[in-house]
């Protein structure tokens, strides 16, 4: 009985350490992956902290969306040569996926934030009448229809060329272009003919009204005059653009309204 009892003993030991390594295996197992997972994910309820991160993941792919759209222009060029006879300022790119480089001279404003707005905080952090005292995004877009309108044959918004599907946005008083975001102040810089985009800003009545604000509250409005503004070479998106169509009338409109005038009654 005794080396029967033996044997059995022998057996379970034998059984309970191949269960603890399996559990032992996978305990293992699941920490290894679960410090992958953590270590490719980024996980914070700081909103701040998340908009820095996205703002970095769009400068990473936006540098590389320019090395690739560089790469794709110099091939274009290769296998056809541009028609070197257009204007140096044309913004016309042809078949190319870059905005060439342009220079000339033209007009650079700038819009500010006024520094009165600290006056009126109140004690309980009350910022109920802020809009008066900072730069709205109807501000930026006004400077920038006035210079079109003025003859400008392109133009750059802070540091980023503004492209044919280029929106001003603004939350609060940053400035949203592009994927990129910038703070007052803000600069719009435009190669043309300096007297009409000035003429232009002048006569604009959204820039007039922006004007009384400046009186009145202390807003930044300068502009000035630029013997040789540069603007960079930069890629253009890669999505063509899409536009709207003129319906044709129907030659039968008679016919057409008299249906219409039916299924109305």
């Amino acid at each position: 009985m005794a080396k029967h009892g033996a044997k059995h003993v022998k057996k379970t030991s034998m059984v309970g350490s191949m269960a603890v390594l399996v559990v032992v295996a996978l305990v293992g197992f699941l920490i290894v992956t679960n410090l992958r997972v953590n270590r490719s994910t980024t996980v914070s309820n700081d909103a701040a902290e998340l908009i820095e991160h996205r703002v970095q993941q769009v400068d990473e792919l936006q540098s590389e969306v320019n090395t690739l759209s560089s790469q794709v222009d110099d091939y274009n060029k290769l296998l056809k040569k541009s028609d070197q006879s257009g204007d140096q300022n044309s913004e016309e790119s042809g078949s190319s996926t870059m905005l060439p480089e342009v220079s000339g001279p033209g007009l650079t404003v700038t819009l500010n934030d006024s520094a009165m707005w600290e006056n009126v905080v109140d004690s309980s952090g009350s910022t109920a009448d802020i809009d008066k005292y900072v730069v709205h995004q109807q501000d930026v877009e006004a400077v920038v229809n006035a210079l079109w309108a003025g003859g400008a044959e392109s133009m750059q918004i802070m540091d980023q060329r503004v492209l044919p599907t280029s929106a001003v946005l603004c939350s609060g008083n940053v400035l949203l272009l592009q994927g990129h975001k910038y703070s007052p102040p803000f600069t719009i810089s435009a190669i043309g003919p300096v007297a009409e985009m000035e003429q232009a800003l002048n006569e604009s009545q959204a820039i007039q009204i922006y004007k009384q604000y400046v009186e009145a509250f202390g807003l930044g409005y300068k502009v000035t005059e630029q013997s040789n503004l540069t603007f960079q070479r930069t890629p253009l998106l890669l999505q063509p653009l899409r536009y709207a169509k003129v319906i044709p009338e129907n030659n039968n409109g008679s016919e057409s309204n008299s249906e219409t005038n039916s299924a109305g009654k």
